[in-house]
């Protein structure tokens, strides 16, 4: 049959990126705890393409996924990418994977045990000669407002807020290390399951342990400095404001992002 993807073109324009975008599939990640996680993930695949070629093979992008969505650790998430500029051809591949990362937490006085969800995110790009590839995790926790507890005569006001946390790899690590960074962190971490004597404990803490948006973004920044791991790393933070209608927000980060790879 004939192949139209490898028809000529004479456009002279060639393509950063094409690809497969927004797929839903489930697939194996590495969990401290248990050995592996099955979940699902939504990937988007690239490569580039020449200006001679007229299109890509889609399905080539399935296919490689398919083959190694059972064991998508860091390093294999680089492998499959290499695979796919090899087949292809072309000078560089990406990919983008975004799932949502589980781990079981026991309350902290009822011991009662519950799953705690986690957004996480793994974003590659091969070439010849280097590898890039970033892990993100974004974990929910609560604030206490200081200004508001030395203020009041009556308690302070606290909300919800999320740390992202954006590194670039270095030596292997677990997801797991950069969520207790950040739970750490913040005035408390946040539960799925909470019985009476657990939200009496929580929400005491809490107000024990006021913080700024700009005292988390600072005190992630130290524990994931002090891990000495990672030539680039970002933290984020987001408080949904309580007591106003808009969030407040601050951001830091270390080295270069686009440092030399390998």
């Amino acid at each position: 049959m004939i192949d139209v993807q490898n028809l000529a073109d004479d456009r002279d324009v060639p393509l950063n990126k094409v690809g497969v975008k927004g797929v839903r599939y489930p697939v194996t990640v590495l969990d401290r705890a248990a050995g592996v996680q099955h979940t699902v993930g939504v990937v988007d695949l690239y490569a580039d393409l020449p200006r001679h070629f007229k299109g890509t093979h889609m399905s080539r992008f399935i296919e490689a996924f398919q083959r190694h969505r059972k064991d998508l650790s860091m390093p294999r998430f680089l492998e499959m990418l290499e695979e796919i500029r090899t087949d292809l051809e072309a000078d560089a591949a990406f990919g983008v994977l975004s799932f949502p990362y589980f781990v079981e937490r026991p309350a902290p006085a009822s011991g009662l045990e519950s799953a705690m969800s986690y957004e996480c995110r793994y974003e590659g790009e091969v070439r010849e000669g280097r590898r890039d590839f970033f892990v993100s995790v974004a974990v929910p926790v609560q604030t206490v407002c200081p200004c508001s507890k030395a203020i009041s005569e009556r308690g302070a006001h606290n909300q919800r807020g999320v740390v992202k946390i954006e590194v670039k790899l270095g030596p292997f690590f677990w997801i797991e290390e950069l969520i207790s960074i950040a739970e750490a962190a913040a005035s408390s971490p946040v539960f799925s399951l909470l019985k009476r004597d657990d939200e009496k404990l929580v929400t005491e803490r809490a107000y024990d342990n006021p913080k700024f948006v700009e005292d988390l973004v600072r005190d992630v920044y130290i524990g994931i400095r002090s891990l000495d791991r990672f030539p680039w790393f970002s933290v984020e933070a987001e408080n949904f404001e309580s007591i106003h209608n808009h969030s407040a927000f601050a951001y830091a980060e270390y080295g270069s992002r686009q440092g030399a790879s390998r």
